[in-house]
């Protein structure tokens, strides 16, 4: 807000211009003060306060229409100029002692100040927009009262020192006091300078001012329609003006009571105490602001009139001047709380273009009542009634406006009170409030993943709402009456009509429903499936369906999460953030599935507020590390590192490594999955560099080009491992001529046992904030983390660049539906070259603190059994072809598997033969997840089914055959292939990513770029290049590659399908094939398939001639293989078997 440009000087006028007004209207009252007394006193101090109001009233209409009609920063340019003039005329006056001149000057500077004000506050919305709204007010708020404080401190201490004894008229007070005037005209040459920095806002339209219709009134009745029109509007101007006209009353009266009841004469201890209250309502300003950041806490409403009736009840019956004093500050302080939300209110109700006359009449209905209550201190301080028992009529004012305010406002004080008892362990942002129809009927919908989210819900919102809630809580005695107070609709199985009646018919009342649609708090943290019953009642209403999405309660303690996710997600200081996100109105006839796709939209607002404020990556693992020193938390051969100890490995590695990491920004890393490729992570990392994990199982032309590419100059590597990869005819040798290679061997030798030793007791006794400020380096969670190499499966691999925000929102996304629990161990056997392998089965376990057993060779189904059997692995994370190593391995009895609790693949579609297999001989359900190196990897993923209720309700995770649905924080839209317009539920395109953890953008290449990642609604979506589509409950179904369809006799025919339809021919789970399409000779293309069976390659085409498969889909050419192509990864290397079938092909 505050780096808003044109907000800092906007604010600085205001304050400035508050200032000037304020000490010329403190010298005249001062004056005043020490020339009369008793009830004279009392009557010209009122008169002085109606002089100052008076314009208000009289502009009214003017002021407002020329603050629409013209550009608002320009009026307020006019008005802060035209105080040079007037404060010019005021300094002739002190000085030659025109007093009652001067006294009507103070008239002339109200009427600049009237026009000034509708502008001052309409320019707010301009700069800041909706959602800031409140904490805008608060800054303006503090600077208008600390300038009231500042002036009334400045100009009374001025009047004091200046004015000697001998004085025996008002002019002669002024002549005495006459620099006071050069001190206002310097005021206005800096407010005049200031508004010229003021950024230009255009101004909406408005007719020609008719002068006669102003004069008949026509002006004031049109402008007052438009408050009374809005509700809230009119009852925070009701407010506003009680709260003003007290006030006024306190002004024309404390001086006198002070004099009468105190016996005090000084000036400067009147308005000392005044400034006082001054302070106060500064503090309470900034802390409602503070409180209401991103949102409108209606709550501080009430709550504030409260404490004011306390303090005013208190005050008439104290008569020392340090108890008024602490009463002043604390009246004060509820003052704050009070009017920021109440002007705030007004800003967000106000249409647009109609913020200045709104303004201008909040003015002029706070004159008026300011104006009668003068009038009636006037008449009363006439009648000889003292201050003691006007300032008690003036605490029956403030408690008639407490309960009216408590009235008005109940589910909003309630919910104050709720937030309080919640303030210490949850702290609330809102996303997009100003999504909310300030005015029309909203039914709200979102997710519901705890017990408290009604309350947060109903915090974030500035309008009242009410909840459809189960009727078995309604119906508790104890309850009821809690429910009712926020007007709950109850609804019942099997008698939902009557309720979805009365929520339609407050819909069309202009009221605010709230429904979660799941119909139950979610068990894994994901959207359940969206029951259908609200379209009935919003159908036909007129109201905007608003989505919403709660982030940040899924891991309390009033949430259905495991005890070990709860622990790990907690926030610093044992408080957790708490996000709120409205995303775009929807029409009141939009069905359940487009509304469940518009929240999970809206998550990914939610979820890049949570992420942009986490800690980089390393300072991430430095917090995890020091908050469980002793847990372990890698396995590697003999080897257990705990936290503690991996984090003194990264501190003294960084430490030693330092003068090497410095030589480039971007570092290689050549090893496998182990305790040492975790460390060599790690410690780049801590350094501020970027990692480059590189494949070793390519070719050495494309490693040489990947590293060139990413500019890699150094390389942490390990001699063990070069010379296992020698046994296995890789010899890397070649690339030591481009780059240098560092031997983590030869780093630990050279590691003195003092670094040592420093590294242990920083790691033991240092908290995790200071390791981060002494060792990591300033970065900003967009810089590059890392950067991948994507597989290559279909062509060149190309560097991928992802960065801290990245990488941490995967894998926060991961852990929320992974939920892990405190038994859980996870299987590290993919490679960090991998975008799983980095992300999922390295970092992810890191940074969430579940232990992980390493395997550096993911195809040694016998190794991978027994580390599963041996450390009880509960998660394994594997590609099909790994499963499907695993599945036929004779050497892995089904129990060495029994500890798994999690099996999920990627990377690669999961055959139905593998799925079953691995069902029927372990006992495991494999759950199928989707992503790509673009997207950190993970975008899709099937969970766990979980019971509900006793009854056998399930909330469904999984769906066989599909990828799962997106996950929190992430959308999925399937648009035409040409068009991007998005398809309805159901039909079949190309699907589309967004969310926090798709990628920065390729390595060095634009063009790239702007052919994968497109702008559309406000988000970065990346271009798959798959074919698929979403169903009903969001779970996405692949159907292939766009690239892997053929086309044939004009059809386009997917070779995923025709794989699919051969599977089911071959009875044998040993069997592997791939289809791919070549060239036809005559035109077109043709599919050729490649068998690992001799005896299939010859007998599938008979098989194919029986069965039903289409005409158009069945294979030309069988070849029989020693094997399928693959990469290290697992995945088949498409390229190379197209390669491989033509050259078959050729030989024919």
């Amino acid at each position: 807000m505050w780096r808003q440009r044109g907000f800092t000087p906007f604010i600085t006028i205001a304050f400035v211009n508050a200032f000037t007004d304020l000490g010329h209207k403190i010298i005249i009252q001062n004056a005043l003060f020490k020339m009369l007394d008793g009830s004279e006193l009392r009557i010209f101090t009122a008169i002085i306060q109606a002089m100052i109001l008076l314009p208000f009233i009289m502009t009214f209409t003017p002021a407002g229409y020329f603050a629409d009609r013209f550009a608002k920063n320009r009026i307020v340019q006019v008005c802060a100029t035209l105080t040079i003039p007037i404060t010019l005329a005021i300094i002739w006056c002190y000085q030659h002692g025109a007093f009652w001149p001067a006294f009507g000057l103070t008239l002339i500077l109200a009427l600049q100040s009237a026009f000034y004000s509708p502008a001052k506050y309409g320019y707010i919305r301009e700069l800041v927009g909706r959602t800031r709204l409140a904490p805008a007010n608060a800054a303006m708020q503090a600077a208008v009262l600390s300038a009231i404080l500042a002036g009334t401190i400045a100009y009374s201490f001025l009047f004091e020192s200046q004015l000697s004894a001998n004085y025996h008229s008002l002019g002669e007070i002024l002549q005495q006091v006459q620099v006071a005037g050069w001190l206002l005209f310097a005021g206005a040459v800096i407010e005049t300078l200031l508004a010229l920095r003021l950024p230009a806002r255009p101004a909406v339209p408005q007719p020609p001012f008719n002068f006669f219709y102003y004069l008949s009134t026509g002006y004031l009745r049109d402008n007052l329609k438009r408050v009374f029109h809005s509700r809230g509007i009119w009852l925070s101007i009701v407010g506003l003006s009680v709260f003003f006209a007290v006030n006024q009353v306190i002004l024309a009266t404390f001086g006198a009571h002070l004099k009468e009841v105190v016996g005090e004469t000084d000036t400067r201890i009147a308005n000392g105490l005044m400034a006082l209250a001054g302070i106060g309502i500064v503090t309470g300003a900034l802390l409602a602001g503070r409180w209401s950041r991103n949102y409108i806490e209606t709550g501080m409403i009430p709550a504030g009139a409260l404490g004011m009736f306390i303090g005013m009840l208190l005050l008439p019956g104290i008569h020392q001047v340090s108890v008024i004093a602490v009463l002043f500050l604390f009246y004060g302080f509820c003052a704050g709380l009070f009017i920021v939300p109440l002007n705030a209110l007004i800003q967000f109700y106000a249409k647009e273009g109609e913020s200045g006359v709104v303004l201008a009449s909040n003015n002029f209905i706070q004159n008026i009542a300011m104006l009668v209550f003068l009038a009636l201190s006037i008449v009363v301080a006439q009648a000889g009634i003292s201050t003691y028992w006007t300032l008690y009529a003036l605490a029956a004012v403030a408690l008639i406006g407490f309960v009216y305010a408590l009235l008005q406002l109940p589910q909003s004080f309630v919910r104050y009170l709720v937030r309080g008892l919640l303030a210490p362990r949850y702290r609330l942002q809102v996303v997009n409030m100003d999504h909310i129809p300030r005015e029309s009927g909203v039914l709200l919908l979102g997710n519901h993943v705890s017990w408290i989210d009604w309350a947060i819900l109903q915090m974030a919102s500035p309008r009242p709402i009410r909840f459809v809630m189960a009727h078995t809580y309604h119906k508790k005695w104890y309850l009821r009456w809690f429910l009712d107070l926020f007007g709950v609709i109850p609804i019942a199985p099997g008698a939902s009509k009557e309720s979805l009646k009365k929520v339609h018919q407050a819909l069309i009342n202009h009221e605010v429903v709230a429904i979660f649609p799941e119909g139950h708090i979610s068990r894994n943290g994901h959207l359940s499936t969206f029951r259908s019953g609200f379209e009935r009642a919003a159908t036909g209403t007129g109201a905007a369906i608003l989505p919403f999405y709660l982030h940040g309660l899924w891991g309390s303690p009033l949430s259905y999460a495991n005890n070990a996710y709860q622990k790990q997600s907690q926030g610093r200081r044992f408080s957790r953030v708490i996000t709120v996100a409205f995303g775009q109105p929807l029409n009141c006839d939009s069905d359940a599935a487009t509304v469940k796709q518009a929240v999970q939209e809206t998550s990914i607002m939610a979820w890049d507020e949570h992420v942009a404020g986490l800690p980089s990556l390393p300072a991430s693992f430095i917090r995890t590390a020091c908050a469980q020193r002793r847990k372990i938390c890698i396995i590697d051969g003999d080897n257990n590192l705990s936290y503690g100890r991996l984090l003194t490995a990264v501190l003294a590695f960084r430490a030693q490594l330092k003068p090497v990491l410095a030589r480039a920004d971007r570092v290689g890393i050549l090893l496998p999955a182990s305790a040492g490729a975790v460390i060599a992570n790690l410690v780049v990392l801590v350094d501020g560099r970027t990692i480059v994990n590189l494949n070793y199982t390519s070719s050495i032309e494309t490693l040489a080009q990947s590293m060139e590419k990413a500019g890699v100059k150094t390389v942490l590597t390990s001699q063990l491992f070069l010379k296992r990869l020698e046994k296995r005819d890789i010899d890397l040798t070649p690339l030591k001529a481009i780059s240098e290679f560092v031997y983590l061997e030869e780093v630990r030798g050279q590691i003195k046992p003092w670094r040592w030793a420093s590294a242990l007791l920083q790691s033991r006794f240092l908290p995790a904030a200071w390791l981060a400020s002494l060792y990591c380096r300033k970065i900003s969670l967009d810089d590059t983390a890392a950067i991948l190499f994507s597989s290559g499966s279909e062509s060149s691999p190309k560097g991928v660049r992802l960065s801290h925000t990245n990488i941490l929102g995967n894998c926060k996304q991961i852990a929320s539906v992974l939920n892990p629990e405190e038994q859980d161990v996870i299987l590290n056997a993919l490679p960090t070259f991998h975008a799983f392998g980095l992300t999922v089965t390295t970092l992810l376990p890191i940074l969430e603190g579940i232990p992980m057993v390493c395997q550096a060779d993911p195809t040694d189904a016998r190794a991978v059994s027994r580390l599963v059997a041996t450390h009880r692995i509960t998660i394994m994370i594997a590609t099909a072809t790994f499963l499907r190593i695993y599945l036929r391995s004779k050497k892995v009895p089904p129990l060495m598997f029994d500890s798994l609790r999690v099996v999920v693949t990627g990377a690669e579609r999961l055959p139905a033969e593998v799925r079953n297999g691995f069902r029927n001989k372990f006992g495991k359900t494999v759950l199928e997840g989707y992503g790509s190196t673009e997207t950190t990897p993970v975008a899709t993923v099937n969970i766990p089914d979980l019971l509900l209720d006793q009854n056998g309700s399930i909330q469904t995770g999984n769906k066989a055959g599909t990828v799962g649905q997106p996950l929190p924080g992430t959308r999925i839209r399937i648009v035409d292939p040409d068009t991007f317009k998005p398809l309805p539920t159901g039909d079949e395109g190309l699907v589309l990513i967004s969310g926090t953890q798709v990628m920065k953008g390729y390595l060095d290449d634009p063009e790239r770029d702007a052919m994968t990642i497109t702008e559309m609604d406000g988000l970065r979506w990346y271009h798959t290049g798959d074919k698929g589509k979403l169903d009903d409950d969001g779970f996405l179904t692949i159907i292939d590659r766009y690239s892997r369809f053929a086309k044939l006799g004009g059809e386009m025919v997917s070779l995923g399908a025709v794989e699919q339809f051969l599977d089911n021919l071959v009875d044998d789970s040993e069997v592997e094939l791939l289809a791919v399409a070549l060239p036809a000779p005559s035109k077109g293309e043709q599919v050729v398939v490649l068998v690992t069976d001799t005896d299939y390659a010859t007998g599938l085409r008979s098989r194919v001639q029986t069965s039903d498969m289409p005409a158009i889909m069945r294979p030309k050419h069988y070849f029989a293989v020693d094997s399928i192509p693959k990469l290290g990864t697992g995945k088949v290397d498409l390229a190379t078997a197209k390669r491989l079938a033509a050259d078959l092909l050729e030989e024919l």
